[in-house]
């Protein structure tokens, strides 16, 4: 039996999806991309969505700033805000220490903001209302879904409490019926939490957290932690050895990290929706 959750699999098919569905439009979607600094992980994930725009028939306009004040910023995000023709727009995280990231997030117009991350979006999800849901979030429960992974009545620990990942992940799987715990930097016997899991989602990029002692036969591991070390990629888990005791995993590159640049898509073509009333929000 193949382990394996293959993220760039499930990834490919919604691509295809996506691309029928722009292609039929009236009108081009178009993305902005803002990056400031030059922040050399930010270039690569930044290259991937553009990237990934041309494929599915997504216009992207990239405005990247070396050195910009914040309210200039803000003034810029607020004249896409107003453009009728920009249908998302995404501030790359993360920005310079100097930067309020939560005021220049919410200067994003809700029914512009493609990562979910704005306050209006995550208290809508918070409150069961429809939202742009942030994307690795809403990759990791599309995975889930197409591996049938039985959620409803599960324990599930996640490790690392952000907001682009652990928080909104707490809500989607206690909407599912999961029993759900989240761990994190000041957590005690952390391996004591994990070994009870019938799920673990580890989003914490630090490499090898996650080992074999720490997760029972059967548990399906999702790995979203990415961490840098000699120009080499490594996941929270110690994939060798986990492996062995899980019944699905997920390897760092080709993972979780493909479905969220594709829902990046998918939350794209949703805030056309929503602009253009055909999707509630």
């Amino acid at each position: 039996m193949n382990k394996i959750i293959d993220g760039k699999l499930v990834s490919s098919i919604i691509k295809e999806n996506l691309k029928k569905e722009i292609s039929s439009l009236d009108e081009k979607l178009t993305l902005v991309v803002i990056q400031v600094g030059n922040n050399e992980a930010s270039n690569i994930y930044v290259n991937k969505k553009i990237n990934l725009c041309n494929e599915i028939g997504i216009n992207s306009i990239y405005k990247k700033y070396d050195d910009i004040d914040e309210e200039i910023l803000i003034k810029e995000i607020e004249k896409f805000n107003n453009d009728s023709s920009i249908n998302g727009i995404l501030v790359q995280l993360p920005l310079p220490d100097s930067f309020n990231t939560k005021k220049v997030i919410n200067s994003i117009s809700y029914k512009k903001d493609v990562d979910g991350l704005t306050s209006i979006n995550l208290g809508k999800l918070y409150n069961n209302e429809e939202s742009i849901i942030p994307c690795t979030a809403k990759g990791i429960m599309k995975l889930l879904d197409y591996y049938n992974v039985l959620l409803e009545g599960k324990k599930v620990s996640i490790v690392g409490r952000s907001n682009l990942v652990g928080i909104p992940l707490f809500k989607l799987l206690l909407d599912r019926n999961c029993t759900v715990t989240m761990c994190h930097s000041k957590t005690k016997d952390l391996k004591s939490s994990l070994k009870e899991s019938d799920i673990i989602i580890s989003a914490t990029g630090k490499k090898g957290l996650i080992t074999r002692v720490m997760v029972k036969e059967g548990t399906v591991v999702i790995d979203v932690g990415i961490s840098r070390i000699e120009n080499k990629i490594y996941g929270d888990v110690c994939f060798d050895e986990v492996e062995e005791r899980a019944s699905l995993i997920t390897k760092v590159p080709g993972g979780v990290g493909p479905m969220t640049v594709i829902c990046l898509m998918e939350n794209t073509l949703d805030c056309y929706k929503i602009q253009k009333n055909m999707k509630n929000l």
